[in-house]
Parts: structure tokens; sequence; C-alpha cells
């Protein structure tokens, strides 16, 4: 037996790893930019920071998509998570007002197929096309002792810029501002180990199986890409004073975090419509209203704060980029979020 061999018999193929390279790397080469500096393979990865910025500061953030992987490796379907994960990301360097630069991902699991790893960063590949983000590097890792057979799990680390000067620190929030809330598409990518227990436990779907609540099948449900509010708010950022990525913890554990000390917020639950999958989620899993709003959002996935006389000009570009908005409440004098 070959050293080759010995290493495949413990479950890492490198035949078979370098199939998939070889399809990553056309799909990192589709992201590079004018800023992007060397090419697929090196050690690390390197972009230019933009001409004409003054004060250039970068800002950075890592996460994951979490057990949304469980409902993609469910439905063998693993070329959204991909997109979820940038643009997650995206929207979480957008709430202090930078643009995107380079993106590096992360994947490790255990049996995973060419296919399957060339989905996963073919989906991260298109995500940072959207965004004229370079794909700057990454890693994927056979971990057989660590995973199930084919499971993995999908993180990423984004780079974006900002001027200092302009970057949205909470500062410039004050008691009075308006808060527009702007849709989400379902769930994005957070309150999924309860929303997998009430479909798949106590409803007792598979992914294939229709939810006639929802018009769709489960799997198409939950497998909806997190929308990015890039587009949306980008254009229109000189108009707003802070931004909040309704992420895990709902409104009340994230709207807190773009706001100044002493300055909370009250959100009136019926200025929009709440999305039916949540309603489903609700009822079949005999779930609190008040835990509902702590786990996911509601159908609001990022929320500004800007003075009353801009909200027409923050809700047009919004509508421009297809995305529907509300003013959900006003900022307040005191701490925490009143939702009621």
């Amino acid at each position: 037996m070959s050293s080759a061999d010995k290493y495949k018999s413990t479950g890492v193929d490198l035949d078979a790893a370098d199939q998939a390279k070889q399809r990553i790397s056309a799909a990192v080469a589709s992201t590079h930019t004018s800023l992007t500096v060397g090419g697929f393979g090196a050690f690390g990865g390197m972009v230019r920071i933009p001409e004409g910025m003054s004060d250039p500061t970068l800002v950075m953030s890592t996460d994951g998509v979490g057990t949304k992987v469980l409902v993609a490796v469910a439905a063998g379907r693993h070329d959204t998570v991909g997109e979820d994960l940038v643009n997650h990301s995206v929207n979480d360097i957008l709430v202090h007002g930078a643009k995107p630069l380079a993106f590096l991902d992360y994947v490790a699991g255990s049996d995973l197929q060419t296919d399957t790893l060339a989905a996963l960063v073919e989906g991260v590949a298109r995500g940072c096309r959207n965004h004229d983000m370079s794909l700057a590097g990454g890693e994927t890792a056979q971990m057989p002792d660590l995973y199930h057979p084919g499971h993995y799990d999908l993180a990423g680390t984004i780079v974006g810029v900002v001027s200092e000067q302009v970057a949205l620190l909470g500062d410039k929030v004050h008691a009075g501002d308006v808060l527009v809330g702007y849709a989400s598409n379902g769930l994005h990518t957070n309150g999924y180990t309860l929303a997998r227990h009430i479909f798949f436990k106590d409803l007792a779907l598979d992914v294939d199986s229709n939810v006639e609540e929802l018009n769709q099948s489960a799997g198409d449900a939950l497998l909806a890409v997190h929308t990015s509010y890039y587009a949306a708010v980008y254009p229109v950022l000189d108009k707003v004073n802070a931004l909040a990525h309704i992420t895990g913890g709902g409104i009340e554990g994230n709207l807190p975090r773009s706001l100044p000390e002493g300055c909370g917020a009250r959100i009136e639950k019926n200025s929009w419509s709440v999305p039916p999958l949540f309603a489903l989620l609700q009822s079949a899993g005999k779930v609190d209203e008040a835990e509902m709003f702590r786990v996911f959002n509601m159908g609001v996935g990022l929320i500004a704060a800007m003075n009353k006389d801009d909200v027409t000009a923050v809700s047009d570009a919004a509508g421009a980029a297809g995305i529907d908005t509300w003013i959900v409440g006003e900022v307040v004098a005191g701490e925490g979020v009143q939702i009621g």
C-alpha cells in the first residue's frame, strides 16, 4: 500500500482533493477584481485598498451559517449556503458603512465529494461576484474523525473598507430618529436548530414535503438565500445614522448594538406583516411570541435609524433594489428595546 493509499484508507483522499481544487480554482478566478493581487494557490490572499479614500479603515467580520448546513445536506443542495455566508457577512460590515473588498472561506467536513466541495465554493464565489468582491483565499479540510461522513461546517471572513470619518459607529443617533425595517426573505441564517426541530420533528416533514401554508417545499422554505442589503443601503448611507443586522437574538438582541448609551428603541410589531413561515413555526412549535422575537428576525432583516426627513429617500433606494421597507418604530431616551 502506498503512502497515498494509506492516507485514503483513513478517510482523506488526496486525489479527490486535487480534483476539487481544479473546480474551486475556476470559481475563485471568477471573483477577481481590479483590486486583486496574486493568483490561486498562494499561502495568503492579497487585495489593494481602493484609491482616493481618505482615512481608509478596514472592517472585518467572521461568521458561519450554523445548522442551516444540515438542511443543505438533507436536501443534497450545497450551492446556496455559500451565498448565504457571503450575504450575511456583507450585511455585518455594511452596518458600519463598509464596502466589501475580500472574502476567505473555510469548509471542514468528512468524506466530502468533489461536487459538494465545488458547489459550496461556487456559492461563495457567486456571492462575491454579486458584490464585486474578491474571493482571496480559503481552506478546505477533510476531518473524518471530527465530522460524520458527508457532513461539514462552513464559515468565512470578510474584509471591507470605510473612510473613518463617515463610518457608522452609533454616535449620530439621537432620540426621535425614525426606525425603518427592511424585509427579510425568511430565516436567513439564524434560528435553524429550533426551525429544524419544528419542521422535521413536530411536523414530521422532510425536505421534499410540500408545505401547504407556504406553497413550497420545506427545503425551499428553509434554504431561501439570506438577503443582502448592500444594493438597497449603500447608495444612501449618508442619510442613515445607524444600521442593525437582525441576526441571532432578533430585534431585541441586535438593535441595541447600534445605539449609543442613553438611547433605546420602541418597536411597533404591527407595523409590518409577519411572513407565513414565522406564523407556521410559532403555531406548530407552540412557541411563545416573545421567544419568536428573540430567536428569529420575524420578517425584518435590517433596521436603519435616520432623521424623519430622510425616510422617503432611504425607502425609495430600497424599493429600487426590490426590498420592501416599513417605519417600524423610533429611537427613544433610555435603554433596551420595547416591542409592543
